[in-house]
């Protein structure tokens, strides 16, 4: 009984895949006809919120369906803040899906080769999500976007985690709030799958249910030193993780 039920489970996670995959080709076609039609602060409204909706559907489909536990309403919050980094640890290649679930006008920096891809790249350049290159060029996108009241999503590990509890954090999200005069926001993703964690491959099935909570953790404000702070904002995404 157990081997039926996840042999099911794993029949309605790889539909939701497919039905993931279908939403994103039709919508990039889409935003490739919209891009050179829409004012570009229309395009950015239209662009984040349809990927917010197309992946909350997603998650709501594997809630409903028993494949997943999901506990990330507190991040409803964060709706009624303009210029916010949104700081989280990145345990899987979930996580951004996650978070832009709940967060309608957040905005992602993505490698540079994504914007191209056929499932991607049209709708994340409606969107104006940021390329990570040149380095100087995201990060004055970044500070743009915060400015106009954007909500930027980074993961400071710069990967999916390798070394519990967390990565040796990258520079350059905390000299971006320095720059654009904004909190960071750290968000806690706490999962019990390793579902598409480093290595792990999207054919390899995880057990079901997947089990995910997203928390909000501590605020941070803005520092000159913006080197300190990342310091500081490591030892406490290690210390909240190694809490469980």
């Amino acid at each position: 009984m157990k081997l039926l039920r996840q042999l099911i489970a794993g029949v309605f996670f790889y539909v939701a895949l497919l039905g993931l995959g279908i939403f994103s080709l039709a919508w990039n076609l889409l935003s490739y006809a919209l891009y050179p039609l829409l004012p570009r602060r229309r395009a950015v409204v239209i662009g984040r919120a349809a990927i917010s909706s197309g992946y909350r559907f997603f998650w709501g489909y594997l809630v409903l369906t028993g494949v997943m536990r999901l506990d990330y309403g507190e991040l409803d919050v964060l709706n009624q803040d303009a210029g916010l980094i949104i700081a989280g640890n990145h345990p899987s290649a979930l996580d951004a899906l996650l978070v832009i679930a709940k967060v309608p006008r957040g905005v992602c920096i993505m490698r540079t080769s994504l914007m191209y891809n056929p499932f991607l790249g049209a709708g994340a350049r409606l969107a104006r999500y940021i390329r990570n290159t040149p380095p100087s060029g995201m990060v004055r996108g970044a500070v743009r976007d915060l400015r106009e009241g954007g909500q930027l999503l980074m993961f400071p590990e710069g990967t999916r985690t390798i070394t519990p509890p967390v990565n040796k954090f990258l520079p350059g999200m905390t000299l971006i709030a320095h720059m654009a005069k904004v909190p960071i926001q750290t968000v806690i993703i706490e999962a019990e799958s390793r579902y598409l964690g480093k290595g792990w491959p999207i054919w390899r099935p995880p057990h079901f249910p997947m089990v995910f909570r997203v928390r909000l953790g501590q605020r941070f404000a803005h520092e000159a030193d913006h080197k300190g702070l990342l310091t500081r904002l490591e030892a406490y995404f290690a210390g909240e993780l190694s809490k469980r």
